[in-house]
């Protein structure tokens, strides 16, 4: 089934529609034979012969067939964003042995298949073995180290090129000179480490060649992320990048995930039987009944990057609609949320400012010990020391949340804005509380149960949906919303949470506090004045 695409998708229509693909030295046919030479122990083909799908073999000559006149290959990066069960990872095998025994190989050279860990490392590895031993003429020219708990390895002896199979958490890989990375499922790299010491090992010779072949992914806080973007902007046409080869199937956010048409357009496997189409109608019935199940759908077989939780609190692109510059709040009324840490953990401080059209506005700002900024970025995956430098994050010295920073910053806040709450979770918040309150600033407390969280979660959510929110695009913010996740309870009431998410919600927790109490003062009253009963004697709190 042929798609026609819209003019501004990154669809690769260039795959289907048969114009020629430049192949200045006859690279991309070598390349397109070798592959053909390979066996497959699954093929059902005669003799078990490699399946060069053709859009796999256009896929091929577009990567190894245009040169610079000196023979230098023009693409450097590949980032294929790819649904599960288009056999990525027999692809991706092929050409890491394109550069260990095929024509692309460098004599001493080291080809490297990278993956997040040692499961996955060892599922390409075995993928890659089986095509080297399913010809006898590989097999026998090439050494195999298989050893349990040692690097595995492929090892071309006539010309000692090796491909070597290493994962993220095999520690750190800088000194490497690789002629050839396959970055294996990028979107469930736990942090940059690996990414950056690969890169910049490529970045040593000329010629050089990096394929990132992943799935989708969650969040935005991520190296796959920033990779598949800067593919989606070369792809659009953007950014003029002859090096770069965005091969990107994915379905718009918005698109009819039941529609047969989209599953044809983002897999280009099922043309030539794979993944099951019977399997998509399955997986397709059990999301039409699971929102948990559609989302696994959407991600994994339509390729739709998504928002960071899996009971999101809010559509990350409804909220950022309000990524826009925020106005002056000088002369602005204020309300303020904090969350306190631990003392090794982040802190989130939320001013929230209401104008007269009911539109509130964030100035959020956060709090993380200097001496942990790298070791809490390895842990949560977020670029911690970047934040730090551009304004977002303060880290305070030491290993340890210097308490008296976050209380000048407070102090601050109420000597600049008209602030009328400091609203804590009183979780760790005394020694921050107590010099406030010693100073007369209104200082008070919101507990965390569903009596106070689920009616401002509806509140936080009216102004959000409602384009009445405003956050300026604060990295880190975003963050901490993408990760949060919503209980309910059987009385309908609503309750934050990380959920299996390990990133950090601190921040959404300090908004909710601000952005609340914002939102009910119109007339500037507290929710902690004292209170006449309501008809029928129920307290308003």
């Amino acid at each position: 089934m042929t798609i026609t695409p819209s003019a501004s998708s990154t669809y690769p229509a260039w795959i289907y529609d048969g114009t020629p693909i430049e192949d200045t030295f006859g690279d991309g046919e070598r390349a397109v034979q070798f592959l053909r030479w390979l066996k497959h122990p699954k093929s059902k083909l005669p003799g078990k012969g490699f399946q060069l799908d053709p859009w796999l073999e256009r896929t091929v000559r577009r990567i190894y067939g245009p040169r610079h006149p000196n023979g230098s290959r023009i693409v450097k990066t590949v980032v294929l964003l790819l649904p599960r069960g288009n056999r990525k990872t027999s692809m991706a095998a092929a050409l890491a042995l394109l550069h260990t025994i095929g024509p692309e190989r460098v004599p001493h050279g080291e080809a490297i298949f990278a993956a997040a860990d040692r499961k996955q490392a060892s599922i390409a590895f075995k993928e890659a073995l089986g095509i080297v031993q399913a010809r006898a003429q590989i097999s026998g020219a090439v050494k195999v180290y298989d050893a349990h708990n040692s690097a595995k390895k492929i090892v071309y002896a006539k010309e000692r090129v090796t491909l070597e199979v290493i994962s993220g958490d095999a520690g750190t890989q800088h000194g490497r000179t690789p002629n050839f990375v396959l970055a294996d499922e990028l979107h469930v790299w736990p942090n940059f480490y690996l990414w950056e010491a690969l890169q910049s090992g490529l970045d040593k010779s000329d010629n050089t060649l990096m394929v990132v072949a992943t799935t989708a992914g969650r969040g935005q806080e991520n190296v796959a992320w920033e990779q598949i973007e800067d593919a989606r902007k070369v792809a659009r046409g953007e950014v003029l990048d002859p090096s770069i080869l965005p091969i990107l199937f994915e379905a718009d956010r918005d698109a009819d995930w039941r529609d047969e048409a989209v599953w044809y357009q983002t897999n280009p496997g099922l043309a030539h039987g794979y993944p099951s189409l019977d399997g998509f109608r399955r997986a397709a019935a059990k999301a039409e009944r699971s929102m948990r199940e559609r989302q696994s759908f959407k991600q994994l077989k339509l390729n739709i990057w998504l928002d960071q939780s899996t009971d999101p609190f809010v559509d990350m692109e409804v909220y950022d609609r309000g990524a826009g510059e925020v106005e002056p709040l000088d002369n602005e009324p204020c309300w303020i949320g904090v969350d306190m840490s631990t003392t090794t953990d982040l802190t989130a401080v939320v001013a929230a400012f209401r104008d007269e059209h009911g539109t509130i506005s964030v100035k959020p700002h956060f709090f993380l010990p200097g001496e942990l900024l790298r070791d809490r970025a390895d842990r949560d995956g977020v670029p911690y020391p970047e934040w730090a430098e551009q304004g977002y994050l303060t880290a305070t010295p030491g290993n340890v949340i210097d308490y008296s920073a976050v209380t000048e910053y407070l102090a601050e806040l109420c000597a600049r804005y008209d602030v009328r709450e400091l609203n804590f979770d009183p979780h760790f918040a005394q020694p921050v509380m107590a010099p406030l309150l010693e100073e007369g600033l209104p200082v008070l407390t919101i507990r965390q149960g569903w009596v106070t969280q689920s009616p401002a979660l509806n509140e936080l959510e009216r102004v959000i949906v409602g384009g009445k929110f405003r956050h300026g695009g604060d990295p880190l913010l975003r963050w901490c919303f993408s990760n949060v996740a919503i209980h309910t309870d059987s009385a309908g009431n609503r309750t934050m949470h990380k959920g299996k998410s390990t990133g950090r919600i601190d921040g959404a927790v300090a908004t909710w506090m601000a952005v609340s109490r914002a939102a009910a003062n119109d007339n500037h009253a507290s929710i902690y004045d004292d209170h006449e009963a309501r008809p029928g004697g129920f307290l308003m709190f």
